[in-house]
């Protein structure tokens, strides 16, 4: 008998080195997560075939018989087979050994791509295998059908599943008993033959049921202790001081916080004052305000002595950030400097392009405790980054990141540092319980006074005056007094989108085995920039661009002239997505607007509007793919980001939404879909912290305790791969 470790090389011979070669499948229980993609009926229906179609099927031989071919050396066998009803040909260039098997009356499984001949459909060389030799004629009613395993035709598969099947004992079950009793749940053993060897489809839901819930419990007790873990930490207590930064910092704000800003600002304030480690998401809409209430988190971890560390996506973004803290703190962010206020601190960049002195300097601010507040991309995750007292870890664009990458940094305090996780993209309450069910969740849904409306339009670039009229909004707009942005999705004539570009490719889902279909190109900075010289709608209008490979000082240069009003048109990439304030800018221009993730292009929208002035965003695209239009069509019509937020995390697959590298490895879901199964994900929390209640570290549930192992090790080896 077999267990879920053992070896299929014993079990099913040759097969299995295509198996480890094409699918990397090397055990039972690899070959057993191996999911059927679908299921076709036992018996063929010859009378629908069509010529491209790949036909299975269970057809009885009617007629074998060979002759001579006409047009060169050698003999062919012609087979007729039938459903009953219908009958087809099937043609094999080289009779032996198939003419030994192909007798009348010989019932099999057949399988090969139909093609046309003359008048008449065909099967050329097909696949088959005879059902005596199968299954003595003891053939399941349904017959699952797998994903492409090098050369091996899918009946191979089948029988290579159906032999482990047949040897296998009875599968440890990662869900007690109880809770499967209450659920409803068949058992992971029935689970398994209902899936891979169903007589009914009722059989395959009953299993996909039991697999989906399992998923979600696996999934929510890893949550269940790390919340549990988090709650027995004990840390520093991090109240500040009434007469310290913060108190300066919120004297000097020129504009009022919104009520929801207060709200969580106290909630965060609370929770950092406490001896227990806060560990919050902070959600909220584009301009909503998130960046204020995390560097007030960050004075308050200064003022109680400690440092704070954010921690951002990309290189751009990080600078960004660190610009607009510097600006907003003033001279409170010269501490120890020539003019710096009594009381300041440093505002400290880390990043992997410093130079050797840049870093340098950046290292001994931070390990001196000089920098209260330090900004960095994953440079700030290396070992060499030493905190002097490191008293809050502030994640930006959280999506971006895996846990293990914010416990890398958490694990750089003396103390276990307090955590805020901030995320512009707002996430569904299913979401938020899946993938971030280790946090408490705030949501700033209020927008600062002074937002203007945005009009959004789809513009067709291959209709005929819409661009013009475009670049006539345009100069109109600038013309008006205001500026403009122009966002494209690559710098030059290659093919590589810049830093933060999210390219959203009509490519085949994984494991489909088609190849994605040719993709026009994507407009870049560089040829629209020139394109633009030459467009009389703008001429006499400033143009400059700015993308992610300009030498920081040129970016910085050409941002500064933009915010100063000096130039009219911003020819962009995506670094101006997050972190850009140019309340003058009314107009946005996406080119290829279609190959952009819809909470990407909500951002970007959200560039514009912020100065009381209408904005206008034209979303250009050359596509008439249906998906695409309606993805644009739903941006145009709403603003409202958890609405969009659905819609764009709905197109993407399971694993894009919780944050893990996928390739070769099976760390996502495949029955479980987040935003479907809220019923399931709630039933599977509530069974999953209730048993991490009574057994903390799974002792009574060893079953479970190495499902949950099995889960945190593939994350971490996906840490490891994005590493």
């Amino acid at each position: 008998m077999a267990t879920e470790a053992s070896r299929l090389a014993p079990i099913i011979a040759k097969a299995s080195e295509k198996f480890a070669k094409h699918r990397d499948i090397h055990t039972v229980g690899d070959l057993l997560a191996f999911w059927p993609r679908r299921y076709r009926t036992r018996e063929a229906d010859l009378g629908t075939v069509t010529p491209g179609q790949f036909l299975v099927g269970v057809a009885e031989v009617k007629t074998a018989t060979t002759r001579p071919m006409q047009k060169r050396r050698g003999t062919l066998l012609e087979v007729v087979i039938t459903d009953g009803r219908h009958d087809l040909d099937v043609t094999f260039f080289r009779p032996y050994p198939h003419v030994n098997a192909l007798v009348p009356g010989a019932r099999g499984i057949f399988a090969g791509t139909v093609s046309r001949y003359g008048s008449r459909n065909q099967l050329t060389h097909p696949g088959y295998t005879m059902l005596a030799d199968f299954d003595a004629g003891d053939r399941k009613d349904l017959i699952p059908i797998y994903r492409a395993v090098g050369n091996l035709h899918t009946w191979t598969v089948t029988e290579s599943v159906r032999r482990v099947l047949d040897v296998l004992d009875d599968v440890p079950d990662a869900i007690p008993e109880d809770v499967r009793a209450r659920r409803n749940l068949v058992s992971r053993t029935d689970a398994l033959r209902g899936i891979h060897g169903p007589d009914t489809l009722a059989q395959v839901a009953a299993a996909q049921q039991r697999l989906r819930y399992e998923e979600a419990f696996v999934l929510q007790t890893t949550l269940a202790q790390r919340r549990r873990a988090s709650a027995g930490t004990a840390t520093r207590a991090r109240a500040g001081r009434p007469d310290g930064l913060l108190a300066a910092f919120d004297e000097r704000l020129p504009f009022s916080l919104t009520a929801g800003q207060r709200e969580v600002g106290e909630t965060v304030a609370t929770e950092m004052a406490r001896e227990l480690p806060m560990h919050r998401l902070l959600q909220g809409e584009v301009g909503s305000g998130k960046t204020v209430v995390a560097l007030r988190a960050m004075l308050q971890a200064v003022d109680s002595g400690g440092q704070a560390a954010l921690l951002a996506p990309t290189e751009v973004l990080a600078g960004q950030h660190h610009r607009t803290i510097t600006r907003m703190l003033g001279d409170l962010a010269e501490g120890g400097m020539l003019g710096g206020a009594e009381h300041g601190t440093r505002v400290v960049l880390l990043t992997g392009s410093q130079s050797t002195a840049e870093r340098r300097k950046a290292l001994l601010d931070v390990v001196s405790g000089d920098a209260g507040i330090v900004v960095g991309t994953h440079a700030l995750l290396q070992e060499n980054v030493d905190f002097l007292d490191l008293a809050l870890v502030v994640v930006d664009e959280q999506h971006r990141f895996g846990v293990e990458q914010r416990d890398a940094l958490r694990g750089k305090g003396a103390t276990p540092p307090h955590v805020l996780v901030m995320t512009a993209t707002p996430i569904p309450r299913t979401v938020a319980m899946t993938v971030f069910g280790d946090l408490e969740t705030s949501t700033l849904r209020e927008l600062p006074a002074g937002r203007a409306p945005i009009t959004t339009h789809v513009v067709p670039e291959a209709a005929p005056g819409w661009m013009a009229r475009t670049w006539a909004r345009v100069g109109e707009e600038v013309r008006a007094g205001r500026q403009a942005y122009v966002v494209c999705p690559r710098i030059g004539d290659d093919d590589a989108p810049d830093e933060g570009a999210v390219i959203t490719a009509e490519a085949p889902a994984e494991g489909d085995d088609e190849a994605s279909a040719p993709q026009r190109p994507l407009k870049s900075v560089t040829a629209l920039f020139a394109e633009l010289a030459e467009e009389a709608s703008l001429a006499s209008l400033s143009v400059e661009v700015l993308h992610g490979r300009m030498p920081a000082d040129e970016k910085d240069a050409v941002m500064g002239r933009f915010q100063r009003g000096e130039t009219d048109v911003l020819v962009s990439t995506t670094v101006v997505e997050v972190g850009v304030d140019v309340p003058n800018a009314s107009v946005m221009v996406v080119m290829d607007a279609d190959r952009f993730g819809v909470s990407q292009l909500h951002q970007l929208r959200g560039r514009i509007g912020r100065g009381g002035f209408p904005g206008l965003c034209l979303l250009v695209t050359g596509t008439d793919a249906e998906p695409a239009l309606t993805r644009l069509a739903a941006l145009a019509g709403t603003t409202d980001g958890f609405e969009l937020a659905r819609l764009d995390l709905s197109q993407r697959r399971e694993g894009d939404i919780l944050g893990a590298a996928q390739h070769g490895r099976r760390t996502h879901l495949e029955f479980l879909r987040i935003l479907e199964h809220e019923d399931v994900i709630e039933a599977a929390r509530e069974d999953a912290f209730a048993i991490v209640e009574a057994d903390p570290d799974l002792d009574g549930h060893p079953v479970l305790a190495e499902a949950v192992r099995a889960r945190v090790d593939a994350e971490q080896a996906a840490y490891l791969e994005r590493g």
